[in-house]
């Protein structure tokens, strides 16, 4: 009798010992994709925050370009309202400023002048340096989803982690099928 209860008191161990390891595992991967989300979170608010004042130095050189520049304030203002959204919704509202910053970039290529002027180069620069930031963040934070994902839908593991309440996290994608297109190079 000593024996079998010695292997039961064994077998019980190593459940709770599986149980406590496969716990932590899902609160440590969970906390690093809550970790790289707000990565992402202070770039877009850098980025955020340096678009008025892109704004406001065209103003000043292409000021009768006003829907190109209202299509930018809506598109921050849809971004900056959709800081408490998953991470499928923010996206779609973060792809949505990216286009109109292109438009507002591309704005420069009309007005020679404004390409001159330093304050705008700088700021294009930092909004360029930023994307990176984002994109690297970006994919940072899906690395950390895709392990996290992995990690609960593996056996034995999915059988713990919806009683524990854990689930699965949302990709931060692209979604604007102009971003996925291949550019086109074209020899003058």
């Amino acid at each position: 009798m000593d024996t079998t209860l010695i292997i039961v008191l064994a077998v019980i161990a190593v459940l709770a010992l599986f149980l406590i390891t496969t716990y932590n595992r899902l609160v440590t991967l969970r906390q690093r994709v809550r970790e790289a989300w707000s990565d992402i979170d202070v770039q877009l608010k850098r980025r955020h925050d340096l678009i008025p004042n892109l704004i406001e130095t065209v103003k000043g050189y292409a000021g009768h370009e006003r829907q190109t520049l209202e299509s930018v304030v809506q598109a921050r203002t849809s971004a900056v309202q959709a800081a408490g959204a998953p991470p499928e919704q923010r996206a779609q509202a973060e792809n949505m400023l990216t286009a109109a910053l292109r438009q507002l970039f591309a704005l420069s290529e009309a007005y020679p002048q404004l390409r001159a002027v330093e304050s705008f180069r700088q700021l294009q620069e930092e909004l360029t340096a930023t994307e990176d930031k984002i994109s690297f963040a970006r994919r940072f934070y899906n690395g950390n989803v895709r392990d996290y994902n992995t990690s609960l839908m593996t056996f034995p593991t999915t059988l713990l982690a919806g009683p524990f309440g854990f689930t699965a996290e949302q990709y931060f994608e692209i979604s604007d099928p102009a971003e996925r297109a291949v550019p086109a190079v074209k020899f003058t």
